[in-house]
């Protein structure tokens, strides 16, 4: 590491004692460099074996990397947790100012532990911690107002980041996410539960410390930074790829994946859908598109924010717009996935849902789930409190998303649970999508998008891309269970690099293992190229350790039936060559140490 880099600060946060302290771990990131890698090692050292994820015990640990704030596209922020969806390792990835915020504040990682008696939120300004009351924001319907609120109350805009819980943070759905910028989240697997717990609801964290350049462990200066720099600046504005998504953003994905046969329709009855043009990107673009923002030091600008205009409904001559972000997983999941083609609908199911902190794709499985087990009789209209759920009725479903927060009853109350919960009391178990324990992705492109659900260490798309493989790979051969569950595992363990950088994956064919390795010299970090395979791997194997000992186990996993009824791009799924896969994979994980 460069000597000053405040990388190696991680700052700890005891909530219930209301103290803090910062302890410098070079140890650490010299051996994982930064983001997932570090965050895995923190985890298993603050979160006890078996702790309750609700619990004070349980640790929140945020951590970025050594190109953040220096390289254009490394601004993510890695969370990770013991999750309380899935019972083992909960991990997020969140962009906005989060990563450049912490880091500029002087760290590389903060720990937060204990549980506040009252409810507050944590102010981190550069190396000030103040402990505020959140009594007055606890309990407010909208996330966005709270986020309002604090920034009107804290200083230092600009570099500042907010990170805060809705309601469903608070009423400890675990599906509930952290909103952090008003347009970026800690989706899936429950960090907004866990902030609920400890009756935390936002931390804030500004920062204006210099980052050190120059002589990295082959003794380049600042001659040397630029011309990296400059090369990883030119191929993302040259990127065609990265052209695609500042045009459209992921939704440019609906209309070609339709067209495959790959786009889960409700509730993956169909894998195509009929109504796809009217909420695709390109629709989106043309009748919504209000503008489009980027994460700090992002040349791209991939988010893409909807306007929409709505008559007031008392004041007949006056509007209200809403400015709503969307991207193709909340498309596919409170789309597609519910059989909903009015894209004034869906972007109010979205904005809901926003309001509210939920996960959106979790909360679009479990409404799909819902609407196909009231269609076969399995929940009655008493159950529901009088909703009758049918495919596409969006005033519905923005009722329910209420219910589901509130959990006025029993039905409710196992919806906020999530779908394999739900299946496991009313039934359905073949319809209900979710793959160790976590609901599924926009993604019916054949085994290895369901392989890379299964055996990913967050049973995430973004773990390992299975599903590229299908559209890259099997839809020109054939290959055989082994080399599907290699191709599989050799790209998680990239990924582990990736964010350990916490470089965003949209970026993965710039930052290939000979430009990470320069960025790293830079940076301080002499890494070869086999250097990085070789710490993904063990990053990989760290992560399988945490989620072994806290119960997950190979033979657990459940692949529901709807999926191997529904013809893919490849065809029909053969549920014997997938546990072929999952036991390669069970089998390699287990020689590599976990």
């Amino acid at each position: 590491m460069l000597k000053g880099d405040p990388l190696a600060n991680v700052l700890y946060i005891d909530l219930s004692k209301k103290r803090y302290r910062v302890e410098q771990r070079e140890d650490l990131f010299e051996k994982n460099m930064g983001g997932a890698g570090v965050a895995v090692e923190l985890l298993h050292e603050e979160c006890p074996k078996g702790a309750d994820p609700l619990s004070p015990e349980n640790p929140i640990i945020f951590a970025v990397g050594p190109l953040t704030g220096l390289f254009p596209l490394a601004s993510k922020t890695v969370a990770m947790f013991k999750s309380p969806h899935t019972g083992n390792l909960g991990e997020s990835h969140a962009g906005g100012r989060s990563a450049v915020a912490i880091r500029t504040a002087g760290y590389g990682a903060i720990v937060i532990r204990g549980a506040n008696d009252i409810p507050g939120y944590v102010a981190i300004h550069g190396s000030e911690v103040h402990f505020r009351d959140a009594r007055t924001l606890w309990g407010m319907r909208n996330s966005f107002t709270v986020g309002r609120i604090i920034r009107e109350n804290e200083p230092a805009a600009g570099l500042r980041s907010i990170m805060r819980i809705g309601r469903a943070g608070e009423k400890l759905i675990p599906y509930a996410c952290v909103t952090t910028e008003s347009y970026r989240h800690f989706g899936r697997l429950g960090l907004g539960a866990v902030f609920g717990s400890k009756k935390l609801k936002a931390v804030v964290v500004s920062g204006k410390h210099s980052l050190p350049v120059g002589e990295g462990g082959g003794g380049f200066g600042a001659a040397e930074y630029r011309r990296v720099y400059d090369q990883i600046y030119q191929e993302a504005v040259a990127s065609p790829v990265m052209k695609k998504y500042h045009d459209l953003g992921t939704p440019e994905n609906i209309l070609p994946l339709n067209a495959l046969g790959g786009l889960p329709t409700r509730n993956l009855k169909d894998a195509r859908f009929e109504g796809a043009d009217r909420i695709c990107g390109e629709a989106l673009a043309e009748h919504y598109l209000g503008r489009r923002l980027a994460c700090s030091h992002c040349p791209v600008g991939c988010i893409h924010i909807a306007a929409l205009r709505e008559p007031d409904e008392n004041e007949p001559y006056f509007y209200k717009t809403s400015m709503i972000s969307y991207d193709y997983e909340l498309i596919y999941a409170l789309g597609s996935m519910l059989g909903g083609s009015d894209p004034e609908g869906l972007l109010k199911l979205i904005d809901r849902i926003e309001v509210y902190g939920l996960d959106a794709m979790s909360s679009g499985v479990v409404l799909a789930w819902a609407t196909e087990a009231q269609e076969r009789g399995l929940i009655s209209d008493e159950q529901t409190g009088g909703l009758r759920f049918a495919w596409g009725d969006y005033p519905v479903y923005l009722e329910a998303v209420g219910r589901i927060v509130e959990q006025p009853n029993e039905f409710y109350a196992a919806l906020a649970r999530g779908v394999e919960h739900a299946a496991s009391v009313y039934g359905g178990k073949d319809f209900a999508l979710a793959f160790g324990g976590n609901e599924m992705p926009g993604y019916h492109t054949g085994p290895g998008a369901y392989l890379g659900f299964l055996v990913g260490a967050r049973h995430s798309h973004l773990d390992n891309a299975g599903y590229s493989i299908d559209q890259k790979v099997l839809t020109k051969r054939q290959v055989g269970p082994d080399e599907l569950a290699r191709e599989i595992l050799k790209e998680e363990r990239w990924r582990q690099v990736l964010s350990s950088l916490v470089v965003c994956f949209f970026a993965r064919g710039i930052y290939h293992p000979e430009t990470a390795s320069a960025a790293l010299r830079v940076a301080g970090f002499d890494r070869a190229p086999e250097d990085l395979q070789r710490i993904g791997t063990e990053i990989h194997s760290r992560k399988y350790a945490f989620k072994v000992r806290e119960g997950f186990s190979f033979d657990d996993l459940r692949v529901p039936v709807r999926v191997s009824e529904t013809p893919s791009p490849v065809g029909m799924l053969d549920s014997q060559y997938l546990q072929a896969a999952v036991d390669y994979v069970c089998s390699d994980i287990s020689r590599t140490g976990c």
